[in-house]
């Protein structure tokens, strides 16, 4: 069932085109994400679906009666507000029941209008939406509710604006970039409440593992065409590799023919035949597809950065806390060179606070911190860099530095490292207001970087770049010669970048000595436990009895998931293992990705299922 259609939708900003007949429908259980590089018109798309902004030319048309809600970016909210009261400032149809219902109520005569009313607020589930909606803003760390929208963090509204869009029940939902300002914990539980509701979903996201786990459609937007890829973000990456590869081999053979046509050219007859003429005319078109290359760049860089000594950082028993909230406290540690750290934890945990201690912008409560002589920070923040108007890009960046040594007495200008981080020359000398957000956090990324730091502390570098940007800073980092400490919610990332991880945990940091992912696997397999109580208690075999808590039927699920989930890992495993081994056809690899697709699929859903048992039968 088709829920809309978007039909041939073009839109510019003066000379610069985003959107040129772009067409594709969205159909009913359908969750797409939208693949493209920033600056591309993503959000600018999603706006006019939404019908927060117009198309020059095209339409979108909608099948009658659906509900759709929009989580933008920067959500636009009233500032005045309680938490509270966005919820209900909101024009959700439940709200309205709500109202009808409270509006009969102050009739008590009218029988049938209170009738009425009573069984639309059953059809509506009106009776629960108090605790459904307290339950969600609990979820996203949003309490107290009676607090101003205007006292709340860019991240506590964004995830505001996430639980008004959650609570339409929507039957079309779009998000840009909804994963921003959540922490790991929260993004795991968005992944699970999308695959579990039943509607239809058009996503933007950076967040690879997100694209993964959420989309059984990608669509990319690339120069300017559409590609559609009926599969999640694995299929698209394996079909969008195979589609460039023929069109390198296309390319190839248009050079060919436009060498061969050339030569033609040069010694054509002077009595032109209605023959001879079609083929000039065709000459032009073969010309331009041999010049269409792809604007893709590859960083490369082997920079010359002052070399560590062997004094880094070392943390000295350090404690931070706040009034009311104790981060954590006894933490020692000495970075070594070339260490690669990820620091994750929930929101307010103290991720933040850590980089500001270690790069001395804030001081502890308690210990010290001792930084090597040799040492040199790069601080990416959060809050980013205050952009001039009237600057262009290339001068912003030039208040920072002029060029990076490179090995072999070699340099990069600061015009090279904006065009290796996707900036070409004529963007250079567009104006920083004109640089949509994503850009800006790219120009930041290149004034962090320009500087030729050798310890490298980045918060959330990941927010608000597309893919594409993504790679490239991936690579960067894996070429980067020193210290790396980065704070990310982005998991893909993490697990390509960090050796280990500090887990900041309960007002304790822990180092774990592993990637996010092999994080995950080891509290899949050692969930915590809750502490027993300190009073003795009398003995009862009932209740000592190993997984009493559970039923029969639930002991026997609990077994069976068990050796289920142990055999789903071993077809996991062998399954990776073919693709790098085998030599398959390209339907081959389709038809092995929608099968490593679908026992990824399994996985979750049963090692899920058997987190809620084994909880049960532990507490």
């Amino acid at each position: 069932m088709n829920l809309a259609t978007v039909e041939y939708i073009a839109k510019s900003f003066g000379e610069r085109v985003l959107l040129q007949d772009i067409s594709f429908g969205i159909n009913a259980g359908q969750k797409i994400g939208l693949v493209a590089g920033n600056g591309s018109g993503k959000t600018t798309l999603l706006r006019i679906i939404a019908g927060l902004d117009q198309a020059d030319k095209g339409q979108v048309v909608f099948r009658k009666g659906i509900t759709m809600a929009l989580l933008e970016q920067e959500p636009d909210l009233d500032q005045d507000l309680t938490i509270e009261q966005t919820i209900f400032a909101d024009d959700k149809p439940v709200l309205k029941v709500i109202e009808d219902y409270q509006s009969a109520l102050s009739d008590p005569d009218d029988i049938e209008a209170l009738e009425k009313a009573t069984d639309a607020m059953e059809a509506a589930q009106g009776w629960d939406f108090e605790t459904r909606y307290k339950q969600l803003l609990s979820r996203l760390m949003l309490d107290p509710i009676d607090q101003k929208v205007k006292n709340l963090s860019g991240g506590q509204k964004k995830r505001l604006a996430l639980a008004n869009a959650l609570l339409r029940d929507p039957d079309l939902l779009l998000m840009d970039e909804p994963t921003n300002h959540l922490d790991l914990e929260m993004i795991e539980w968005l992944e699970e409440w999308l695959n579990r509701e039943k509607l239809s979903l058009l996503l933007i996201t950076h967040d690879r593992y997100f694209l993964d786990r959420v989309c059984n459609e990608i669509i990319e937007l690339d120069q300017g065409k559409l590609y559609t890829y009926k599969g999640n973000y694995s299929y698209f990456l394996e079909k969008r590799e195979a589609r460039i590869q023929q069109e390198k081999v296309e390319l190839g053979k248009a050079r060919q023919l436009y060498k061969k046509e050339l030569e033609w050219m040069r010694r054509q007859p002077k009595a032109r035949t209605t023959k001879s003429k079609s083929r000039i005319d065709e000459f032009s078109n073969i010309k331009e597809r041999s010049r269409n290359r792809r604007k893709e760049h590859v960083v490369q860089l082997e920079i010359n950065m002052e070399r560590l000594g062997t004094k880094v950082v070392e943390l000295h028993n350090i404690s931070k806390s706040y009034p009311e909230n104790e981060l954590f406290s006894g933490f020692s540690y000495n970075f070594l060179q070339d260490e690669r750290v990820g620091i994750i934890g929930k929101n307010g945990s103290g991720k933040t606070s850590l980089l500001r201690l270690i790069t001395g912008s804030d001081k502890p409560d308690s210990g010290k911190v001792v930084v090597g002589e040799t040492v040199k920070f790069g601080h990416y923040s959060q809050a980013g860099i205050e952009l001039k108007p009237g600057m262009k890009v290339i001068d912003q960046i030039r208040e920072f530095g002029d060029y990076i040594p490179l090995k072999k007495g070699k340099q990069i200008s600061a015009s090279q490292l904006l065009e290796r981080f996707l900036f070409d020359r004529k963007q250079q000398y567009d104006y920083v207001e004109k640089l949509s957000g994503g850009e800006k956090k790219r120009l930041y990324l290149c004034t962090v970087l320009i500087g030729n730091p050798n310890f490298l502390i980045l918060d959330e570098p990941t927010n608000d770049l597309d893919i594409v940007t993504l790679n490239v800073l991936e690579n960067f980092l894996l070429d980067f010669p020193g210290c790396v400490l980065v704070v990310s919610h982005d998991r893909y990332f993490m697990d390509k970048i960090v050796d280990h991880l500090f887990v900041l945990d309960g007002r304790e940091i822990k180092d774990f000595p592993g990637n996010y992912s092999d994080l995950r696997e080891y509290r899949l397999l050692n969930p915590p436990k809750k502490e027993s109580s300190k009073q003795p208690q009398k003995s009862n075999w009932k209740e000592n009895k190993e997984g009493a808590s559970l039923s029969y039927q639930e002991q026997k699920e609990h077994r069976k998931l068990e050796k289920e989930i142990a055999k789903l890992e071993l077809e996991k495993e062998k399954l990776e293992g073919l693709f790098a081994t085998e030599n398959w056809s390209g339907d081959e690899i389709d038809k092995q990705s929608r099968k490593l697709a679908d026992i990824i699929q399994q996985l979750d859903e049963k090692t899920e299922r058997w987190m809620e048992l084994e909880e049960k039968r532990e507490s």
